[in-house]
């Protein structure tokens, strides 16, 4: 290999491949990173300093070896020198298995009676590495024919829009239960005493100049009652925190001031556990009295309650 290779060849590669391994495994922004790896670099040069220094001594060693040789012993080194890498026996063997090529010295036997231009054909074989690969375009344009036009296998548009279909259903799924993804029509209202009381902690601390400790009602409405300016529920309360009031005089958008939709959803969710809590004092109902349309109508109720009134009679 060293006999193919030039010494001053091999240290060049050695030396640019250890750079462009720096360079592509350490990340070192818009510097090259010799650059900012001073300390790296040194010690790379200091390698390469050694590796040129053993090419040196190597090629001394050599040539004094050769010259220290008797005439005959060169003359044994130099035949066996000329040897070239391609004509070593496995070599010869891989390439007659690969080409079915035939020796210079039978060409006669393989000339065609072809001469156009004192340009002549040989009779040689296909090489077999042409031949299989021709064979497996063949098999290979079989199974695509089958699958695709015959048995109706998806092409890539359609694998395409299948993937992205699935990608959005699984975004819609992420978005359930990512809490910083939540909006008011996935939100729901929370009513466990962990999350009530993590609702009373944002409350007390950003609601109360408006709307009292107790949810009386100040410069904002009751929050106790049965009336809603902007819709009760959760989804409607959750709303209203998140973009804010009426213009010129509702609420701020508390989105906009950096509160989180999960922290949105637990103080909604504790706002409208204060329900009938009847605090002290409070501010006159404002808005109308909303009733969730979704709850179930008492109109069976009542008319089943009215015909066991008219069958007790």
């Amino acid at each position: 290999m060293k006999k193919l290779i030039p010494a001053y060849i091999r240290v060049l590669v050695v030396f640019f491949a250890v750079f462009g391994a720096m360079e592509y495994f350490i990340d070192s922004g818009s510097q090259p990173a010799f650059i900012k790896f001073p300390m790296v670099s040194l010690f790379l040069f200091v390698f390469l300093f050694l590796l040129i220094a053993i090419e040196i001594t190597i090629s001394a060693v050599d040539t004094i070896t050769y010259q220290l040789l008797t005439e005959e012993q060169k003359a044994k080194l130099k035949e066996v020198s000329t040897v070239s890498y391609k004509e070593s026996q496995w070599f010869k063997k891989l390439m007659k298995a690969l080409t079915k090529s035939e020796p210079i010295e039978n060409e006669g036997q393989l000339l065609l009676d072809h001469d156009y231009d004192d340009i002549k054909e040989l009779d040689n074989s296909l090489p077999p590495w042409w031949v299989y690969l021709f064979y497996g375009c063949i098999i290979f344009a079989v199974v695509y024919l089958v699958r695709f036009e015959v048995m109706g296998g998806d092409n890539q548009e359609t694998e395409l829009k299948k993937e992205m279909a699935q990608a959005q259903i699984a975004i819609a799924e992420y978005k359930k239960t990512a809490p910083d993804l939540m909006d008011e029509k996935t939100v729901t209202l929370l009513t466990s005493p962990a999350d009530l009381g993590a609702g009373k902690s944002i409350f007390m601390k950003n609601c109360i100049p408006c709307h009292r400790p107790d949810a009386g009602g100040l410069i904002g409405p009751n929050l106790t009652d049965d009336n809603w300016i902007l819709g009760g529920g959760i989804k409607n309360v959750f709303h209203t925190i998140t973009n804010g009031g009426r213009d010129g005089k509702g609420m701020i958008a508390w989105s906009k001031s950096g509160m989180k939709p999960k922290d949105i959803q637990l103080v909604a969710s504790y706002v409208l556990s204060l329900k009938g809590s009847n605090p002290v004092n409070p501010k006159a109902p404002e808005g109308e009295i909303w009733v969730d349309p979704s709850a179930p109508t008492k109109v069976g109720a009542a008319t089943a309650k009215s015909d066991s009134i008219t069958v007790k009679k």
